[in-house]
Formats: structure tokens, sequence, C-alpha cells
């Protein structure tokens, strides 16, 4: 019997995997609202209720895949990688830039989680906790304790997350005149170029 079992399990972990990645694709194309269950069922060759089967929510649905955003996220851009910190959040803008969809679901519902017993407040809360505690790591070793402005690290790390979701936000409301990828360009030279000296704190 376990073998039977491990084999359900596996292809249970593999339908999963597999809806993920096509509502991932459909959210990118379409967005929150345009994407349904039922057509990212169809999209898969399930019924809808094969789909409530692995999620019972179209937001549940949505939390996972920014769950799965995230971890691909990292593993691209700072997984073990030597480049320094600020680096991998240009290239990641840049990526984002291509995939609005994602974007905008991911702003909808950071947006919405704000309100009390929204049920991806507690992703999101813990999601920013954990950007800031990654940013203050990545900060602190490529810039020191003092960064631009006399800021620590902690805080530094919080404007970095306010800038990255802020300018997300007004490109997509406005991407003609809000340049994202130069933006955020710009700020990163900033936080380098206004590094304050380990002496000038002597």
């Amino acid at each position: 019997m376990g073998d039977v079992d491990n084999r359900r399990g596996g292809r249970a972990h593999n339908r999963r995997d597999q809806i993920l990645r096509v509502a991932l694709e459909t959210f990118a194309e379409r967005g929150y609202r345009g994407t349904s269950l039922a057509l990212v069922a169809e999209r898969i060759g399930l019924t809808q209720q094969g789909v409530l089967h692995y999620f019972p929510t179209k937001q549940a649905l949505l939390v996972e895949v920014l769950k799965l955003r995230d971890a691909e996220d990292y593993q691209r851009f700072d997984g073990g990688s030597d480049e320094p910190h600020l680096d991998g959040i240009r290239q990641l803008m840049e990526f984002n830039a291509t995939r609005p969809g994602v974007v905008q679901s991911f702003t909808v519902l950071s947006a919405e989680s704000v309100t009390e017993a929204h049920p991806a407040r507690d992703f999101f809360v813990q999601r920013y906790r954990t950007a800031r505690g990654h940013h203050v790591d990545g900060l602190r070793e490529e810039l020191g304790e003092r960064i631009a402005g006399r800021l620590s690290p902690e805080q530094a790390a919080a404007l970095l997350v306010a800038v990255m979701d802020g300018l997300q936000l007004q490109w997509l409301l406005d991407p003609e005149q809000v340049d994202l990828t130069g933006l955020v360009d710009s700020f990163v030279t900033m936080l380098r170029d206004s590094n304050v000296p380990a002496a000038a704190d002597a």
C-alpha cells in the first residue's frame, strides 16, 4: 500500500503544481479580475470542481501563486547569487515590467489584505516581515551599518520595499508617465552614491 499511496501523493503534488503554474500564466495574462477558476480549469483540462479540490477559492489559489512567484523570484534573482543585493533588485523590477498582470494581481490583493479578516492578511503580514528582513541583510552586507541619510539597514529596507511597491502601483496606473525600471535604478544609485562612509561616524 505504501507504494500506491506514494504514487497517489506524487500525482496530487504534480497536479497541484501544474494548476499553480497555469494560474500564474493566466493571472499574468489577464490579471486577477479577468481570471476565473473555470478558465484555469479549462486550460489545464480539469473541471472547475477539480481545481476546487486543491484550492477552495480563487483568492486561495492566488495566494499560493504569489508564494510560488516569491520563491521563484528569490531563486532567480537572489538565491545563491554573489552579485550585490541592489543589482538583484534592479533585475527583479526589470522582470516585473514584463508581467503587468502578475504585478496587478499582487498589488490588488496586498491592498485588500489590510481589511480585517481578509484571507490573505496573514500571508502579506509575514511576507513583508520576511522581505524587510531579507533586504536588511542584503543592504547591510553591501552598504554597511549606515546608509544614505544616516538610515539604519532596517529603515532603508522598509523604504526600499515602499519604493518598489509604490512605483509598481503608479506604473500600473500610468505606465506612459512612470518609468518603473528607470526610477528604481535611480533610487538604487542614490542609495549607493549617498552612502555614509564609516569614517563619517568617527
